[in-house]
């Protein structure tokens, strides 16, 4: 999205004001800037429809924006906005609204226009044995290509096998699992806190003994190898001796499945995201229930969760093919 200029004061002051709130809370970097765009968006189009304050807001202007940016063009790619991109709007709404009362306005209509539901045609799932796969691919080259480290190569597979158990064993979403600290994760108890997730809520992962041992391996006898700083707290570390970020978690990924020397999985469309709908599908068809799925994964509603349900009804009609 384009940086959209504000003329209006008082909304330059509080869109600045909110990116602080935020900051002061704890959300990453990312998470406030981009959030903090789609308020100045927002911004810009009460001040376009001369609205001057933002005490003047009714509940008809969110309907208003709502229809803006349901038929806005994608800038990049055209064609029009993707109903998570229009969630991320209301959502970030609906937090500078929790900042607005914060501040003293609490008369301010409420934001009651639902999230849009998300299309799972395109969603991909692995299956169990894929999974499987890629676990034994951390454990193959043993032996590292010609010019690395074998140390440093074991810490470099150490490292990919937190990853999986990060995404898949323990179902977090990309940005959740790069905020990962060390301080998060309780390998007494075996539960992991995700701080500031999706609707910036935290909750706590449970996590299976074999992911213990991975974390435990890699935090104490691989992690320190590849840090540069002995005062880093970030989980993930890249080869730079910095914290790894979504981008570099995925190639990650995709050197795995390439690796795997697997036709099938590597002609799948797979992503971070993808262990999480992996291990949402897998729990369903385990027979785990749909409320303990939900919150395990962090749903704020169980019909989230019942995506996962037709994604089970999919993978039973192609196997009955």
């Amino acid at each position: 999205m384009r940086k959209l200029l504000l003329r209006n004061g008082h909304y330059r002051y509080l869109q600045n004001a909110f990116g602080k709130w935020l900051d002061v809370l704890g959300f990453s970097r990312s998470t406030f800037y981009n959030m903090s765009l789609r308020i100045q968006e927002f911004l810009h189009f009460l001040e376009q429809n001369n609205i001057n304050h933002i005490k003047e807001l009714e509940g008809r202007h969110y309907s208003a924006y709502y229809r803006y940016i349901y038929t806005r063009t994608n800038q990049t790619y055209g064609g029009g906005l993707s109903n998570t991109y229009i969630n991320q709007h209301l959502q970030a709404i609906t937090k500078f609204l929790e900042f607005l009362h914060h501040r003293g306005m609490v008369k301010l209509p409420h934001l009651s226009i639902p999230l849009l539901k998300l299309d799972t045609k395109e969603m991909s799932v692995l299956t169990r044995e894929e999974i499987t796969l890629l676990y034994k691919t951390t454990y193959h080259e043993v032996t590292p290509p010609p010019g690395k480290d074998v140390v440093l190569w074991e810490a470099h597979q150490a490292r990919d096998r937190v990853l999986l158990s990060i995404y898949y064993g323990c179902g977090l979403r990309r940005s959740e699992g790069v905020a990962l600290e060390l301080k998060d994760i309780n390998l007494d108890r075996r539960v992991l806190h995700v701080r500031n997730g999706k609707n910036y809520k935290d909750r706590f992962v449970p996590f299976s003994k074999a992911d213990a041992i991975i974390f435990e391996h890699y935090i104490y006898d691989h992690r320190p190898i590849l840090i540069k700083n002995s005062n880093e707290s970030k989980l993930f570390i890249g080869h730079t001796g910095n914290p790894l970020l979504g981008g570099g978690l995925y190639q990650r990924l995709r050197k795995l499945i390439v690796q795997s020397d697997d036709p099938i999985l590597r002609s799948k469309q797979v992503g971070l995201h993808t262990l999480r709908h992996s291990i949402a599908t897998h729990l369903l068809q385990a027979g785990m229930p749909l409320d303990k799925i939900s919150r395990f994964l962090g749903h704020a509603s169980l019909e989230t969760t019942q995506i996962y349900t037709h994604l089970v009804a999919n993978s039973d009609e192609s196997r009955n093919l």
